[in-house]
């Protein structure tokens, strides 16, 4: 092979993040709903049947399927079917920054406004929902707190092919963990995380808030 016959085979290529065809990709909405007194975010309690993370707050998403046509027609159908809202209740109003989880995930989440006119929830994923004043989020700021992640090599690993063997300086990383308390909910985890992201967003652009 030559360089000319290289850059026509890679003339049109699109760069992807590396290994990412090995990734989960999920889909989540970050609900909004219009009350009598503002904007608030809507969130779930899943069901306490549930096998994964039984009673914890959350969005409405899951896992992107194959006859999804886009990560936000997967936030959309989750949406509809956890919630029972109408899709043509569900507006996608812009999409937030994806994120790569260090446990092998792609996550795509989108800000939506709801109609709650129709809601049917879907008992056996949501045991209840609750709403937060947008107002009362944006003036809050979220405790931080860290989780350290060390890297553990197998039991069969080869030292002797890497510098310093069982010396070897691994690097550990800190996970940041938001948490927003809100009269008894307590909402962490992922969902704080995209929650904090929304609301640096909306703090960046204030404009936005003021249509």
């Amino acid at each position: 092979m030559n360089i000319k016959e290289l850059k026509e085979r890679l003339a049109s290529r699109t760069p992807e993040i590396l290994g990412s065809e090995a990734f989960a990709k999920f889909s989540l909405l970050l609900p909004l709903v219009q009350k009598e007194d503002g904007l608030h975010v809507l969130f779930e309690v899943r069901a306490l049947s549930m096998r994964r993370q039984p009673g914890e707050i959350c969005f409405p998403g899951g896992k992107i399927d194959e006859s999804d046509h886009s990560p936000e027609n997967a936030a959309v159908r989750e949406t509809q079917e956890e919630l029972g809202v109408p899709i043509e209740n569900i507006e996608i109003l812009f999409p937030l920054d994806f994120m790569l989880s260090p446990f092998g995930m792609i996550i795509y989440s989108y800000a939506g406004l709801l109609d709650l006119t129709d809601l049917r929830l879907n008992e056996a994923e949501v045991g209840e929902v609750f709403t937060v004043p947008l107002d009362f989020l944006l003036q809050t700021k979220p405790d931080l707190h860290y989780i350290q992640l060390r890297p553990e090599p197998e039991e069969n690993f080869p030292y002797h092919l890497i510098t310093h063997g069982k010396e070897y300086n691994w690097q550990a990383k800190k996970m940041e963990e938001y948490f927003y308390v809100y009269e008894n909910r307590i909402i962490w985890g992922l969902t704080a995380k995209v929650l904090k992201h929304f609301l640096d967003i909306l703090r960046s652009a204030p404009q936005v808030l003021d249509k």
